[in-house]
């Protein structure tokens, strides 16, 4: 998909398995579980799936956000049914390295979207993933991250980012701010504080990556929100905004944990919002 001097690609990181009635909330499993078995330990399989954002003109190679990870143990890995980490093989079908890649936008520091910030050398020390990339991320989440809530404490794992404090390439934003030309993040903080939202267009053609506030197709229904959710009522007014947002502009509303789609054209149904078209983004 182009969007103005960008090529979008949908990149599968891996897969992993999380509690269906965490992902769902309130939602019975009755409902939930029609498109979304569960195993035997009620986990339902999700993938991390990011974009790349390939722009020639001006040598940009930029990732919104990178997965998981490789460097978690067997017990992690058990717990959470990891797959294999995919970056490298993904970014080879597009000609890259992670050397390539000039910019890492982070939507949160959760797990199992910035995982893949760090990794461990051959002596088994903690160092950058993405050498030469900029990592932009809120400030607030930045922050939040070193002393987050009770709730979602599990999901900050330091070595996912420590070695970036200090370190010149971390980019730390201020609210919804332009990056770069076309591509502007918003703030969504029902789920988690200082979560950003990055909003890519040129006017015309459009997508959105919604990152945990509408994680799988599934969640474009209004009311269906994450029991993971800090702050869930917000995460039902946040979702309205931004879907009215994505119908009015045609725009493509990206899923980062839905198995079978990359993304979809929403619309409202006159009760509800519903997907209106799959879209692909090879």
């Amino acid at each position: 998909m182009r969007i103005g001097p960008y090529t979008a690609h949908a990149l599968e990181m891996g897969s992993f398995g999380l509690d269906g009635g965490a992902m769902f909330g309130v939602v019975p499993k009755v409902l939930w579980e029609k498109d979304n078995p569960s195993d035997e330990k009620n986990r339902i399989r999700m993938h991390t799936r990011c974009l790349l954002l390939r722009d020639g003109k001006n040598h940009r190679n930029i990732l919104i956000d990178c997965g998981l990870g490789d460097k978690d143990d067997a017990r992690f890995r058990e717990r959470f049914k990891v797959s294999s980490y995919g970056l490298e093989t993904e970014l080879a079908r597009h000609g890259l390295k992670v050397e390539d890649i000039t910019d890492v936008i982070g939507t949160h520091l959760h797990f199992d979207h910035l995982g893949g910030l760090t990794k461990l050398d051959s002596d088994g020390k903690l160092t950058a993933r993405f050498p030469r990339a900029k990592v932009w991320l809120q400030e607030r989440n930045w922050r939040h991250a070193w002393n987050p809530n009770e709730k979602d404490r599990a999901s900050y794992l330091k070595e996912n980012f420590e070695i970036y404090r200090g370190d010149s390439r971390l980019q730390l934003l201020q609210g919804p701010e332009e990056i770069y030309p076309g591509i502007r993040v918003w703030l969504s903080e029902g789920h988690t504080l200082g979560m950003q939202v990055p909003f890519i267009s040129d006017g015309t053609n459009s997508i959105l990556y919604t990152a945990d506030i509408i994680p799988m197709s599934a969640h474009v229904r209004t009311a269906w929100v994450m029991a993971y959710d800090c702050f869930p009522l917000q995460s039902i007014e946040e979702k309205k905004t931004l879907l009215r947002e994505c119908e009015e502009k045609n725009t493509v509303v990206f899923f980062e944990h839905c198995p079978w789609m990359h993304g979809a054209r929403v619309r409202h149904n006159g009760r509800d919002f519903e997907v209106a078209e799959k879209v692909g983004l090879p």
